[in-house]
């Protein structure tokens, strides 16, 4: 296997220890791999069984990738980084963990851009609803799965679309069309393990709201 990343066929595992990957190596990633997650895209449900999207592939577009990464940069600066800063620490993390977090989010912005591939992820229509995402963001999920599966690693990064017109713009995306997800991929630096979430029984009600799943914990 390249770069020794385990490769994982179970569909439970790959959901469990699909970490946000934001170390990627520039190493470059072979054509067929990105075809099976482009084809595990293709695969998720769209409203309606629409399939309105479009995914966007670079790489080689050093310029556009770039362009891109200044927005990224400049989002970081205005409102990412000081969030994280007055941030509570989440559920089922610590202060140590999400301080490397923070510091894995940091490297991301400074190196988006040399990620060797990017998977733009796009729907038809420039009015967005509440309901618009959901003919999308299955479709961004299964390829990350199926990125987890294959070794590779990845994340889901929106924060671009704070300057959205404009990073479409540098990106080539045409009118009617709406980027609502980039996906960097590339060979992980780390390690994928199991991933830190709070009590199931703390997020999940039976019957009634705010009341209790016997036995789930």
């Amino acid at each position: 296997m390249p770069h020794n990343v385990p490769l994982s066929t179970d569909v439970f595992d790959v959901m469990q220890t699909m970490r946000a990957m934001r170390r990627l190596k520039p190493d470059p990633v072979p054509d067929e791999l990105i075809f099976k997650i482009l084809a595990a895209g293709q695969a998720a449900a769209s409203g309606g069984n629409t399939q309105r999207w479009k995914f966007l592939v670079l790489k080689d577009a050093a310029a556009k990738k770039k362009a891109v990464q200044g927005y990224y940069k400049k989002l970081f600066d205005e409102v990412v980084g000081p969030r994280y800063a007055s941030s509570p620490v989440p559920p089922g993390a610590n202060p140590d963990s999400f301080k490397r977090q923070h510091s894995a989010v940091e490297y991301l912005t400074e190196h988006y851009h040399e990620a060797p591939v990017w998977i733009v992820a796009c729907l038809e229509g420039d009015n967005p609803n509440r309901t618009a995402g959901s003919s999308i963001y299955p479709a961004v999920q299964n390829m990350l799965l199926a990125a987890r599966a294959l070794g590779l690693g990845s994340t889901l990064t929106t924060r671009h679309t704070g300057y959205g017109k404009e990073c479409d713009e540098a990106m080539g995306i045409p009118a009617g069309y709406m980027s609502y997800a980039i996906l960097p991929i590339g060979w992980p630096m780390g390690n994928f393990g199991r991933l830190g979430r709070g009590p199931l029984s703390e997020v999940v009600y039976l019957d009634d709201w705010g009341k209790a799943y016997p036995g789930l914990k």
